[in-house]
């Protein structure tokens, strides 16, 4: 009896699974990310397009489409998300920065000092301030949905010398991307900014053209960086690395608004995914530098405090050269406030 049972029930969530897909879903979103499948962009999407599809009883269908099908850079990108030919997409905050420039307040150093700060601060208003300048400066075409991590924390990384403190930055040429904010930041502490196509990042360490480069683990591991000579990594945490994830704001707002709130409930889940993943990520990968002979340096609190103060100009650049430089600055400097005064009431209340 019970074996006829479970037959029935199997062939009920069989029926019931043919009828579900039969049935053409009522909007198929089209969602990209410039990775690849080992990418926590990648990690976010799967979530996403599970909990969306589930949630939405199949009225919504996901497609996902990574690498560079769709698009292959940000401007191109963003332009389709305005267009509508692309539903979702993801850029780094340099990604964006040419028609968002002040989403490159996500580079500036040192201002959210670990990951319980910065994902409180990106869960909640500042990103709402974000999404509406976005949507005012892109004529309601584009929609910050979430931002959440791709790759943890960008660290100092050389080929050189151990880095402790910012006087042994000196004369380092590091690699930035072709964008004024990060080049002012290894200017004010001392060392010489050389823009340099991520492609060709490894043989530019081999042959000596740059010597450091602004990071996290996961992307030195995975390009295999430390074959090129990078043996140096100081965890001084300037930046965190986000992802904002942008969606055509008319195919959002096209959709009922029960349909609506399980595409935000799904970019939660994705935000979630994507503020994990590199944790565990990186685990391997700082041990798998340290066991091929790499160097791992964490400053001391005065040393950070010391990196910080040295930094200090860029945020004065910021605001007087970046367009709503000083709107969004206000706005992530008060959200950071906000957000170590929670955290730090909470760990006081599970203290005692």
């Amino acid at each position: 009896m019970l074996g006829n049972t479970l037959k029935t029930l199997t062939l009920a969530a069989f029926l019931a699974g043919t009828a579900m897909a039969a049935t053409a879903a009522d909007f198929k979103i089209r969602a990209t990310a410039n990775s690849n499948e080992n990418d926590e962009d990648y990690d976010g999407l799967v979530v996403f397009k599970n909990y969306v599809e589930a949630a939405s009883n199949g009225a919504i269908e996901v497609e996902l489409f990574i690498g560079t099908q769709l698009c292959g850079n940000g401007a191109e990108c963003l332009q389709g998300v305005a267009d509508g030919t692309i539903d979702i997409y993801v850029s780094t905050s340099g990604g964006a920065s040419g028609i968002f420039p002040y989403v490159q307040v996500l580079d500036l150093p040192y201002l959210m000092a670990d990951d319980r700060i910065a994902e409180t601060v990106l869960s909640g208003d500042f990103t709402r301030k974000m999404r509406a300048m976005a949507l005012e400066d892109s004529g309601d075409t584009i929609r910050l949905m979430t931002i959440g991590n791709t790759g943890g924390w960008r660290n100092f990384a050389n080929t050189k010398r151990r880095v402790a403190e910012p006087a042994d930055m000196a004369g380092l040429k590091i690699r930035t991307v072709v964008a004024d904010l990060p080049q002012e930041l290894v200017k004010a502490l001392g060392a010489a900014p050389t823009p340099i196509p991520w492609p060709e990042l490894f043989t530019s360490f081999q042959t000596g053209v740059v010597e450091g480069s602004k990071n996290g683990i996961t992307d030195i591991m995975s390009m295999k960086f430390p074959d090129a000579g990078l043996k140096y990594v100081t965890l001084d945490g300037h930046a965190y690395m986000g992802a904002l994830w942008w969606m055509n704001n008319a195919r959002f707002l096209e959709m009922p608004e029960d349909m609506r709130r399980v595409v935000v409930d799904g970019f939660y889940a994705l935000q979630q995914a994507t503020f994990a993943s590199p944790k565990r990520k990186s685990i391997e990968a700082y041990e798998q530098f340290v066991a091929e002979g790499g160097d791992l340096y964490v400053p001391t609190p005065e040393q950070k405090a010391a990196f910080k103060e040295g930094a200090a100009p860029v945020f004065d650049w910021f605001k007087a050269n970046v367009g709503r430089g000083e709107e969004i600055f206000d706005a992530l400097s008060t959200a950071v406030a906000e957000a170590e005064a929670e955290v730090g009431e909470a760990r006081n209340a599970d203290l005692n």
